[in-house]
């Protein structure tokens, strides 16, 4: 097919011009020259390169610069850094030129974008080193992960021309690291759109499955909202409120999420929507407006109220601010209201980076993203924390909701739900943290691991005598204090093992034995033991004895002869062995002699859309690609993944789950249990059934051989009189 370069310049020089409307009320003087600079230089950096869809790759930066600019709300340098932030990974650009060309503030977010290259090492994710770096540089520059959120957005957009398993690595990762952390930032539409093409590719029958019925619904909840709002348009309008009202349908991986949480059919879910009203109302009249209308609201319909939810007093630490409250509808329904301002709406919808038009009033807020900042710089200043364990401490801040705790001078800290007194003690200070041996929360003593409550004050117990302990970690939630305690721990057991080393020279010169490098890593292997530092740490606990230096210099001196020796493979050689070369796992397949198993956490099934693990002591596990761990697998561990397949010769059988409910007729079990009994090749495992006021449910175990089978004989299942749902359930009961 021939490429018609003159109508892509066309289209090139079309996308730059929407770009530069896009951003215009932000450019100041000079900003536009620097722009087209930028985006020439881009221009000419990708000029050969194209993306997997066969469009010129210079697509791709000019539409994460628009989302920039239109959805974050970016100005000039974050839009030349995001025209740029492929250039030096990908092209002949150096990070000298760029600064040479943009300085020293642009090369340092591009620095900070550019993705670690090569390989680390084996055993960790590549993903999580690169985003560590990320976070780095972000914590000098919140720019860079903008950008970042802005690059991983366009990518999702664009991800149908990716192979498949490529989908399922970026989408994981995604919803594991990126969702949230645009909620957190409070970049709400970004967060919402990422969500849904997380589960788009994740799971793209359950995603399917609610868009079909939320856009079958549609008129009939249009019809709802129009009903609910007429007479609060009516009341507003005459109090002489300026405003907007309008219904915002909930994001379909919320209810997705719904729906497996609270294991309720699409039908069952009320809230579908939330009805927002945002009014305009000069800045000193914010709060009170809100409850005025707040209270119009509930004069007209019955509020719940264990339902209310007030941002605007106490704003979320990532600036949400608004007023939640769910009332009672017209036929009976129960729907949720969000009661903002044009400045609230604006900062929950573009976040942080919103706050160039709000300058003034967001001081506070600046303030608290400096104090989010600030505490990922402190977990990044611990020397050489192992990169996933760091990921999911710091996923720990990520996904919290809140809890607002005082000092016994009133001093406010904000802390996630499930924090403990030790948590906030590290939330003071560090050495406060360290040297804690109780707190008084409201007057009463409490131990370290008391859960705080919203409203609690709290004094912090300490004594220059006390260190960090073990057992501490199972008392704190926070990332701040867990990395805090293990960096300590780490220093103890350092100090600890360096008393050792002088215990165990001393034994090896009484056993006359050189204490040589070699002696000691030798008698390391003998006693398996990892390092010499844990040989050193137990010696000063007392737990090696001469008894096993005696047995040492015996094996030494007479060494027995090597039996046969189980090896445990390196994880690479595993990889290399189940990849091999068609880089395929066929399960089932008697010519590939691999150890697999069928993991018992999603007990995947032929049929179902799996990939293999590569576990060192279990082998390959075969997980279904929608199992609860999937996405963490996939995102953290995506080089130890193999592609799977069923090859479906013989006719082995699986174990599945099939969860059934209906209204208690008679002789229902009976006829379930004859469908199933009739059906050919179908053996039950177990059966289990529970009547509750007319209600029934059942779980039945049985054995099939694939999803084509199971399926057959759901569908005959939902036939059967009274039974009104059916649907496989994953976990062994």
């Amino acid at each position: 097919m021939k490429i018609d370069l003159e109508a892509e310049r066309k289209e090139i020089l079309n996308r730059y011009k929407i770009l530069i409307k896009a951003c215009k009320r932000r450019l100041e003087k000079g900003d536009k020259e620097i722009v087209r600079k930028a985006f020439e230089v881009a221009v000419e950096a990708h000029k050969e390169m194209r993306r997997k869809s066969g469009e010129p790759y210079i697509y791709h930066p000019i539409a994460v610069a628009q989302i920039c600019a239109e959805e974050i709300g970016l100005g000039a340098t974050g839009i030349v850094c995001a025209l740029l932030h492929d250039t030096v990974e990908d092209t002949d650009l150096t990070l000298e030129d760029v600064k040479g060309l943009f300085g020293e503030k642009v090369a340092q977010i591009i620095n900070g974008l550019t993705k670690i290259s090569g390989v680390i090492d084996n055993t960790s994710s590549i993903q999580a080193e690169n985003f560590r770096k990320v976070l780095l540089t972000m914590s000098e520059d919140i720019r860079v992960i903008l950008i970042k959120l802005a690059d991983r957005m366009h990518n999702m957009r664009t991800l149908e021309h990716m192979k498949r398993e490529k989908q399922m690595k970026i989408a994981s990762e995604t919803l594991f690291l990126y969702a949230p952390l645009a909620h957190r930032l409070g970049l709400n539409n970004i967060k919402t759109e990422l969500e849904d093409l997380g589960l788009k590719y994740t799971n793209s029958e359950g995603y399917y499955d609610i868009a079909v019925k939320l856009q079958e619904t549609e008129p009939e909840r249009k019809r709802f909202v129009q009903k609910f709002i007429e007479p609060l348009k009516e009341i507003l309008g005459e109090q002489g409120f300026q405003f907007k009202i309008f219904g915002r349908p909930k994001s379909i991986f919320s209810i997705y999420n719904k729906t497996k949480t609270k294991g309720v059919a699409f039908e069952e879910i009320y809230d579908l929507f939330a009805i927002r009203i945002v009014i305009d109302t000069p800045l000193e009249q914010e709060k009170s407006d809100c409850w005025k209308v707040y209270s119009i609201i509930t004069d007209f319909y019955h509020p719940s109220p264990e339902r209310l939810r007030d941002w605007i007093s106490t704003p979320k630490s990532n600036g949400y601010e608004s007023l939640h409250t769910t009332v009672m509808g017209p036929e009976g329904k129960w729907v949720e209201v969000q009661i903002r301002t044009v400045r609230m709406d604006e900062l929950a919808e573009k976040g942080y980076a919103a706050h160039w038009k709000y300058k003034d009033s967001a001081a506070d807020k600046e303030s608290k993203l400096e104090n989010w900042l600030q505490r990922i710089r402190e977990m990044l200043e611990n020397p050489d924390p192992n990169a996933l364990e760091f990921m999911d401490d710091f996923k720990l801040n990520l996904f919290s909701d809140e809890l607002f705790a005082f000092t016994p001078k009133g001093d406010m800290k904000t802390l996630p739900v499930g924090a403990t007194a030790l948590d906030f003690a590290f939330e003071i200070h560090t050495k406060v943290g360290e040297q804690c041996i109780g707190a008084k929360v409201n007057f009463k003593l409490v131990p370290l691991s008391y859960e705080l409550k919203s409203g609690d004050q709290v004094e912090i117990l300490t004594s220059n005598k006390q260190t960090p302990k073990e057992d501490w970690l199972g008392y704190v939630i926070t990332a701040k204090a867990k990395s805090k305690i293990k960096s300590s721990l780490k220093e103890q057991r350092k100090k600890t093992a360096e008393e050792g080393r002088e215990i165990m020279e001393r034994k090896f010169y009484k056993n006359k034995l050189d204490f040589t490098l070699q002696n000691v890593n030798d008698f390391c292997q003998f006693l398996k033991i990892p390092s010499s530092q844990e040989l050193f740490y137990r010696a000063a606990l007392g737990n090696v004895d001469i008894k096993e230096i005696k047995e040492y210099i015996r094996f030494k001196n007479n060494p027995v002869k090597p039996g046969r020796k189980t090896v445990t493979p390196k994880i690479e050689q595993l990889v290399t062995n189940a990849r091999g070369s068609s880089d395929m796992l066929v399960i089932g397949d008697d010519m590939q002699k691999l150890d697999y198993k069928l993991s018992p956490c999603c007990n995947p099934i032929p049929g179902d859309d799996v990939f293999g693990f590569i576990t060192v002591a279990e082998g390959i596990k075969i997980h279904r690609v929608n199992c609860p761990n999937a996405i963490k697998l996939l995102s953290n561990y995506a080089y130890r993944v193999v592609k799977a397949k069923w090859l479906n010769d013989q006719m082995i059988s699986f174990l599945a789950g099939i969860k059934i409910i209906g209204t208690d007729e008679l002789g229902l079990v009976n006829n379930i249990t004859k469908i199933i009994s009739s059906e050919n090749n179908v053996n039950m495992r177990s059966i289990k059934f529970d009547t509750d006021d007319g209600l029934f449910e059942g779980t039945i175990m049985i054995y099939v051989h694939d999803t084509k089978h199971l399926n057959h004989l759901m569908d005959v299942l939902k036939k059967v009189k009274g039974v009104t749902k059916v649907e496989r359930i994953d976990e062994k009961n």
